[in-house]
């Protein structure tokens, strides 16, 4: 990837500053109420759930500290907006759910943030709005892209073979034949010096995996390039095939090659934009109907 430019860096800072600060970021009365943004973001998060939500899922949807966030919902239910119980399935964990006022609280901090949003809104035209509402998406997309990560993981790992699990299930709705789960890779294929596996994270949640397995000297495979209905039409699909390249070349494997099947036309179409060529069929796959292969070597 190209080096991240001070002049990307600093028109994305410029745009915080200014948003931030037309939103009233800053202030210590959010909207208008008696609590900071990061409070008032907090009680929408716990809102949306609906039920009772297990503190650590909230750690790790916010990012937050385990302290501060623990300060944040003690402040919440201090003000008797939310009330902690413990988890039904673990007596060691904790949930936190909106009490009837909070529920209140949430609907008043939810028709003030519309209001501000329609103030905002209110000075553009109705193209311009359409134009910002496309750019707002784009940057939405772009941005939750930028904050996935991808990891090595262990091929036998919880979270490798259940990306694969869903991986299968989709190809077997997909496929008029099915598809058999035992065509998957096992973890030894993708471990140590025979390959690797990675695996996409959105706010420590599994949403995509791919494989990489050594074919013959100089020549890699990638398989089950997969990505989670939820984070589709990001770019991680084609991210993961980066990273499944860049694997490969680090161990001094030019040649890629992978295969996909005939009604899976959009990775086909992904495949192409990403300089793989089609070649002829070099392994008898049963699921196969199109096989490819790309020389990183070439790439520069």
């Amino acid at each position: 990837m190209h080096p991240v430019s001070p002049q990307h860096v600093s028109a994305l800072r410029r745009f915080n500053r200014a948003y931030t600060r037309r939103i009233g970021a800053l202030d210590d009365h959010y909207l208008g109420q008696d609590r900071p943004l990061g409070q008032a973001r907090l009680l929408f998060e716990i809102g949306e759930a609906g039920t009772g939500v297990p503190l650590r899922e909230l750690r790790a949807r916010l990012g937050l500290d385990a302290g501060y966030l623990s300060r944040m919902v003690k402040a919440l239910q201090d003000q008797g907006l939310v009330r902690l119980r413990a988890h039904p399935d673990d007596s060691r964990a904790r949930t936190v759910e909106l009490t009837a006022a909070g529920r209140v609280e949430i609907k008043e901090q939810n028709r003030r943030a519309d209001a501000l949003a329609t103030g905002l809104l209110d000075g553009l035209t109705a193209e311009q709005r359409d134009r910002l509402t496309e750019a707002l998406g784009t940057a939405h997309r772009l941005l939750r892209l930028a904050a996935l990560t991808v990891e090595r993981v262990d091929g036998a790992s919880p979270d490798a073979r259940a990306c694969l699990a869903a991986y299968a299930a989709d190809l077997d709705a997909r496929f008029p034949e099915g598809f058999d789960a035992s065509d998957l890779v096992t973890p030894e294929e993708v471990s140590g010096d025979a390959g690797a596996f990675f695996v996409a994270y959105e706010e420590g949640r599994p949403v995509g995996c791919g494989a990489l397995r050594r074919l013959e000297p100089g020549v890699a495979e990638v398989k089950h390039v997969w990505v989670h209905p939820d984070a589709r039409r990001l770019g991680l699909a084609r991210r993961l095939l980066h990273t499944l390249e860049s694997e490969a070349l680090r161990r001094g494997l030019t040649v890629v090659r992978l295969d996909t099947h005939s009604v899976l036309t959009e990775a086909q179409a992904m495949y192409r934009g990403c300089g793989y060529r089609e070649i002829p069929a070099y392994s008898e796959h049963v699921y196969a109907g199109h096989w490819f292969e790309k020389r990183l070597a070439d790439q520069g």
